[in-house]
């Protein structure tokens, strides 16, 4: 109980029934399990989440896929799963099955990742990314697999319903950039953590939050700019070409 009143460990449905009985607040169960399980989907741990591997939540994130009109994205250090290759995508599964010590289903995982990028080309749907140049730099794979990368930005910034803004790094900045998060709509901001993915509904937070992409969004440079700098990226991490006869 001490562990429980002090936030060291949160609680059971059997810690809740028995806490109900003991105390004789039955009429109170059903709001305090209510109440856990939001709590569970809006701070959802990884190795929950990951339990079974990286594909089933790549099926649900495809399920939120299919309900969104409007994705807003920001990211500060990472390409976003819907604009990445899959060379890079692989990169980033293999850290989170070394990090969290998940089932290797890392092929699948990247397949339905892919599948999930078919959306790009519905026009129905409209996409807004915004990423910092230093995403454009961090080597978190190799530099064949970075390279690929910025290609495929470059192709995906002129489709007609996505729209790529890249924040290079001489910006004055009007909010910081802490974290990356995701908007569906105006319904769910989702922001993922090193140990948890934190699903946010709140009406306040989600404005919070809209408004904090747009701060970012309008400092951001499009079209060929946003290219322009990608292509500096490119030019800065790409090996030097030997001269003919060298």
């Amino acid at each position: 109980m001490s562990k429980l009143e002090n936030g060291r460990q949160t609680p059971t449905d059997q810690d809740i029934l028995a806490w109900t009985r003991a105390t004789s607040s039955e009429g109170e169960k059903e709001a305090l399990l209510a109440s856990l399980h939001t709590l569970e989907v809006q701070h959802a741990e990884w190795r929950r989440v990951l339990k079974a591997g990286l594909l089933p939540h790549q099926i649900e994130l495809s399920e939120t896929d299919q309900r969104t009109k409007l994705y807003r994205s920001f990211e500060p250090a990472v390409v976003p799963g819907l604009l990445q290759t899959p060379e890079y995508a692989r990169a980033l599964f293999s850290q989170v099955v070394a990090v969290h010590k998940v089932p290797n289903d890392i092929n699948e995982a990247v397949r339905k990742r892919m599948q999930r990028q078919e959306m790009l080309y519905r026009p129905d749907k409209r996409f807004h990314f915004v990423l910092t140049e230093a995403t454009l730099r961090y080597r978190l794979c190799s530099l064949d697999i970075m390279l690929g990368q910025l290609d495929r930005l470059i192709s995906l910034s002129s489709l007609r319903n996505v729209r790529l803004g890249v924040i290079g790094h001489e910006t004055q900045y009007v909010v910081d950039p802490r974290h990356g998060f995701m908007l569906y709509n105006s319904d769910l901001v989702r922001v993922e953590t090193y140990s948890a993915e934190l699903n946010l509904r709140q009406p306040h937070e989600i404005e919070l939050y809209s408004s904090t992409f747009e701060r970012l969004a309008v400092v951001a440079s499009y079209g060929g700019a946003a290219r322009a700098i990608i292509n500096r990226a490119i030019g800065d991490l790409a090996p030097e070409t030997p001269e003919d006869g060298e």
